[in-house]
């Protein structure tokens, strides 16, 4: 039965209900329960969105099968009812059966359920017995498993969702695991070159994969099924739409343009002052030093270690001085020797066990990650950082670990405030950004920036950057990263960074490595904030060392720009100036993805959808929208093709030819040039002669 109630149409059946419900311009919400209440968590859709009074329409149609003829026709002719909701450029249609198609406002499917079952009217139709929407019950409880399907479409193109090790932009015919990894990030909004979006406002361990055959969206535990879908004329309308139901990232602080210095690790205070000193006694910019994990006196303590950082405050105002911000690590790790483990624990601010002995990591310590899905635990951590950090002066963190890094991620092994981590562990790197977003709020900052190593739906609105986790130093991971970077983009996460020259490994006295260091720092330069780190093995050989009984991490390499040659060097200190130059086109860029959820970094078809080559184009994209750029991903290359998109004629930057769009070129990239072409009548000099 679909009847209306409230402004939603209402599919009934038993005590199953499906909602369908306009959610903001051009959008609708949809939820299934098989429980006699609606679960009332609204995970990433608690924005308030414009209200909008959708056309809801009942129609009496003829849903005869026209396989049946004669007599045996007329025994099954019967009528039936199709209801409909549509909210401006999107309708529902739902057929006698109860089944939804999406439709554009030109009446042009965009997407359907996926059913292929005996029903009740038409009695010969396909018997398979698979539904769309399966709720089925996990024995002995009130849990769920959850199935979604809909129709494949052979030319349908599938972008977003968030950051995967890959090299492929079009998810078609991928299968995604929708949990969070060291360098994974599932952030589960797609967008399809049909004309739709589509989000999957659930926390919970699954899968999706978007087959030939069909799409099916899983959960392994759940209540309820709960999705956005939206329609629109452009991938604009579709990000304008998503962004404004999930909340919109704020304007991107000052220091977020320029350029961040970091390793693995800077060990004492010296040591990072030294590094701060001699790159402005160089007149070389930044704008961030990064002061890394294991500065600290034990994991959950929040705190500097005193004999290795002696004045953390003198520290942060030096750097203050040099007009450097301070950037800390803070870990969700808590060691059991901490002098915090005691209390949170006690307190009930640290994430369970179902079974074992409760540690979730023995890396240098058994720990145990606390749980920021609990209010009171966040304001309990924040509290912490506060009096140890803020108050020195430090207003930005790096909030590390943030998947969070169980191991193993035996996620139905463990148990949040929220609820069993199979069914909302995906929020954890969201709740761990907000506890610092809402303490460094309520502390009167007005620019919050945190750089956080995951995210999920709506962790843009806590000022959150994220970057690709431990990358390994190579040209394939870097392909793979232009796609991550990507993807986060259109997945609705604007503010995105990777470890320029990857994470792991790296020997800077390799001439491959240095070749591999240059292209990435070229990149990293067009990239929304630009910040070096590596572990840069080897690391150096000590002896282990230990303060107060902890044992302390040692150092890679040297990883500053003046650390990998002279001629190195000079190409390097061109990119930062350039970065420079950029500062006030970089700034517009950041307006415009805080007021309408544009991505700073995108594909594309993103500024060009009316060309149907941009759809394809994997290896280059739009830096805002008057920027095309190329980066070279392989080794031992001087030059690369690019396609320029219909719609514009384009200026390359490095040699100032003017080419109309719709072709592809050969654009020269030695090792000082990464190929940047400005869309013609723009005034923005890449390149300083």
């Amino acid at each position: 039965m679909v009847r209306e109630e409230n402004n939603r149409l209402v599919i009934e059946e038993g005590l199953t209900k499906v909602y369908i419900e306009c959610w903001g311009r051009d959008s609708l919400r949809v939820r299934m329960t098989a429980e006699p209440k609606m679960d009332e968590n609204d995970w990433a859709l608690c924005e308030p969105v414009e209200e909008v009074i959708p056309e809801i329409t009942f129609e009496t149609v003829d849903i005869t099968d026209p396989w049946y003829r004669g007599e045996e026709w007329k025994k099954y002719h019967m009528m039936g009812t199709v209801a409909t909701i549509k909210n401006g450029k999107i309708t529902a249609r739902v057929n006698p059966e109860g089944w939804i198609s999406y439709l554009n406002d030109k009446g042009e499917i965009l997407t359907e359920e996926y059913w292929r079952n005996r029903n009740r009217i038409n009695r010969y139709c396909v018997p398979l017995r698979v539904d769309a929407r399966e709720l089925k019950p996990i024995t002995g409880s009130t849990d769920y498993t959850l199935t979604a399907r809909f129709e494949a479409y052979d030319d349908e193109k599938i972008y977003g969702m968030g950051q995967y090790q890959d090299r492929h932009l079009d998810k078609k015919g991928a299968t995604l695991e929708l949990a969070h990894r060291n360098s994974q990030a599932s952030v589960p909004f797609m967008i399809s070159n049909r004309g739709y979006g589509f989000f999957w406002n659930n926390p919970a361990i699954g899968t999706v994969t978007f087959a030939t055959n069909k799409t099916e969206w899983h959960a392994k535990s759940t209540k309820k099924m709960d999705y956005f879908i939206t329609a629109g004329d452009t991938p604009a309308d579709l990000e304008r739409n998503y962004s404004a139901a999930t909340g919109r990232t704020p304007m991107m602080p000052e220091y977020g343009l320029g350029y961040w210095q970091c390793k693995l690790r800077y060990r004492n205070q010296e040591e990072i002052l030294n590094v701060a000193r001699e790159h402005k006694r160089r007149g070389l910019p930044m704008d961030a030093i990064v002061v890394d994990f294991f500065h600290w006196s034990m994991q959950g303590d929040f705190k500097f270690e005193k004999r290795d950082w002696p004045d953390p405050a003198a520290m942060v105002r030096e750097l203050k001085e040099l007009g450097i911000e301070t950037v800390v690590s803070v870990w969700p790790t808590i060691d059991e020797r901490s002098e915090n483990f005691g209390e949170m624990s006690s307190k009930g601010y640290l994430v369970r066990t179902d079974r074992g002995n409760g540690n979730h990591m023995t890396w240098m310590g058994n720990t145990i990650f606390y749980d920021p899905t609990n209010p009171k635990a966040r304001e309990f951590v924040w509290e912490k950082c506060k009096q140890n950090y803020y108050d020195l002066g430090i207003r930005i963190f790096w909030l590390d670990e943030a998947e969070p890094e169980y191991g193993p991620y035996d996620f139905d092994n463990y148990r949040y405030y929220a609820g069993p981590a199979l069914q909302c562990t995906n929020i954890y790197p969201l709740m761990y950004a907000r506890g610092f977003y809402d303490g460094l709020k309520q502390s009167g900052e007005k620019e919050i920036m945190s750089l956080v190593r995951c995210a999920w739906a709506g962790s843009q609105k806590y000022g959150v950057l994220t970057w690709s986790g431990d990358i390994h130093s190579s040209f394939r991971a870097m392909r793979e990263q232009l796609q991550a970077g990507l993807s986060m983009g259109l997945a609705g996460i604007p503010w995105w960074t990777s470890d320029i020259g990857g994470f792991v490994g790296g020997d800077i006295t390799d001439p491959g490595f240095q070749e591999l260091l240059l292209r990435w720092f070229a990149w990293g330069a067009f990239c929304p904030v630009f910040r070096m780190h590596g572990e840069r093995s080897p690391w150096y050989e000590r002896e282990q060392e230990f303060i107060n009984n902890v044992r302390q991490l040692t150092s890679g390499q040297d990883n500053e720009v003046w650390s990998f040659g002279e001629e190195n060097y000079e190409i390097l200190k061109s990119f930062l100036f350039i970065r420079e130059n950029l500062r006030p086109y970089i700034r517009e860029c950041m307006a415009e993805a805080s007021r309408t959820g544009a991505p700073v970094m995108r594909p594309l078809f993103y500024d060009f959808p009316d060309d149907k080559m941009a759809w394809e184009i994997e290896d280059a994209y739009m830096f805002g929208p008057d920027l095309l750029v190329a980066p070279v991903m392989e080794a031992g290359v001087n030059t690369r093709e690019v396609y320029l998109p219909k719609g514009a004629n384009f200026v390359e930057s490095y040699t100032g030819k003017v080419y109309e769009g719709g072709q592809t070129v050969e654009a020269e990239a030695p090792l000082n040039v990464i190929p940047v072409f400005v869309r013609e009548g723009k005034e923005i000099e890449v390149y300083i002669f």
